[in-house]
């Protein structure tokens, strides 16, 4: 029942992710003609080439890497990948048939480029967060970081770079500038939404009795904690540290507990996004 749980919840982040990353894709990058990142950002190149409708080549496209993926990478690609990747091209088809648009939803592209940026970018953290993509040009960095030594983010940034730069010609300059600015803002917003996903808070309390702390992070935080011995540099007594990872509401109500319970404890509590080990993310 647990597994099903964590299943489900997964399978809803990865859809609503999905899903909003396609809202700002279609309504705010498509139809502003901004090309910065990836497969839907060439499709506006192609789009206005008149080979075929943005939502119509993201839709190939991502079939044909989707097919390629398996060819090379087997079930390595993984299912949330494959899932995101044709929910992404689906909504898309979608979202062109039943609200065809012929110019943007207003007439203020500074404010149209932010939401192209922010929704794409928090669509995708999610997505990443949880081990997945929305495939496209991620699929080609998974085959050459298999078979290759290449560097792989180099690579993709000179992609992107590449698309984005078009805009210049296909365009005109204030849409190349648009699309270059969400370039550069593109890659700082995903990795400030996966931090602030991943953010805990680690203490380091200085104490004199350990054992009610512990008691309350174990029994009622249903934590875990380390506790070592120690000597005030200061003072030359006998104290204990205790070291522990919350969430930042468990961090409230630790900080509040050890306030009424040990008054004169040391504490030190720090951000972190990286924790790795039981309880939190896997190797």
């Amino acid at each position: 029942m647990e597994k099903f749980r964590k299943n489900f919840k997964t399978f809803v982040l990865l859809t609503g992710a999905t899903l909003i990353l396609a809202v700002g894709v279609y309504f705010f990058k498509m139809q502003n003609n901004f090309t910065f990142g990836g497969i839907t950002g060439f499709s506006v190149v192609v789009a206005k080439l008149g080979i075929m409708s943005a939502a119509q080549f993201t839709a190939v496209a991502n079939v044909v890497l989707l097919v390629i993926g398996f060819i090379f990478l087997g079930r390595t690609l993984g299912l949330m990948t494959t899932y995101c990747t044709l929910l992404l091209s689906v909504t898309l088809d979608i979202l062109e048939r039943f609200f065809p648009m012929a110019h943007p939803l207003t007439d203020q592209p500074t404010m149209e480029v932010m939401f192209a940026i922010a929704l794409p970018a928090l669509g995708s953290a999610i997505i990443f967060n949880l081990g997945a993509s929305s495939g496209g040009t991620d699929i080609i960095a998974m085959i050459l970081k298999k078979y290759t030594s290449a560097d792989i983010g180099r690579a993709l940034m000179l992609t992107d770079v590449g698309v984005t730069l078009a805009a210049f010609l296909v365009f005109d300059v204030k849409t190349g500038l648009y699309s270059v600015l969400g370039l550069t803002i593109r890659s700082l917003m995903v990795d400030s939404f996966i931090e602030s996903f991943n953010q805990h808070k680690y203490f380091n309390v200085v104490c004199d009795h350990p054992e009610p702390i512990c008691d309350f992070i174990t029994n009622t935080l249903h934590r875990s904690a380390t506790v070592c011995p120690a000597k005030g540099a200061f003072s030359g007594e006998d104290k204990y540290i205790i070291f522990t990872v919350m969430s930042r509401m468990e961090a409230v109500k630790l900080r509040n507990f050890i306030k009424i319970e040990e008054p004169k404890a040391f504490i030190l509590i720090t951000n972190t996004s990286q924790i790795i080990g039981k309880g939190f993310h896997s190797i």
